[in-house]
């Protein structure tokens, strides 16, 4: 996909590193989709920092859309769920406050043990989803192009 008929777009993908074996796969769905050599990629240390580096980088102007990837799991606290809803809703308002497409593959399972084969399961969903952000972002950049910025 070209934007208004100049280049290739751009595309950025962020990607959390608390549980990369797992998180990393979204990427590898995502790249199945949209060239490699058409997404930047960038690691944070986890879900929280997302929605920071997203503004950022949709405030260069550079990226068509932005994917980010983080998996939030219970550690026997709540936390994890106002860490998840407050990556979802920062990932949101950055899009809205941009205008840049920001697409989150971020997941909270209710019911994930660091096991081999919740790893497994998780590791063939997070190819999923990545592949489905990619869709996504390429969806949003054909509803979006006829309408003036």
């Amino acid at each position: 996909m070209t934007l208004g008929y100049q280049r290739p777009a751009r595309f950025a993908f962020v990607k959390a590193a608390w549980h990369a074996d797992i998180v990393n796969r979204a990427l590898d769905g995502f790249t199945e989709i949209i060239p490699a050599d058409q997404v930047d990629v960038f690691d944070v240390p986890g879900a929280f920092e997302m929605p920071l580096m997203a503004q950022k980088l949709a405030r260069q102007d550079r990226y068509a859309a932005i994917a980010c990837a983080a998996f939030v799991v219970d550690g026997g606290i709540y936390r994890h769920d106002f860490v998840a809803a407050a990556v979802v809703d920062g990932l949101m308002r950055v899009g809205l406050e941009t205008g840049v497409p920001v697409l989150s593959v971020s997941l909270t399972p209710h019911q994930y043990q660091e096991t081999a084969h919740h790893n497994a399961i998780y590791r063939d969903h997070f190819v999923l989803k990545g592949k489905e952000a990619a869709k996504a972002a390429l969806g949003m950049l054909e509803a979006l192009e006829p309408i003036p910025a």
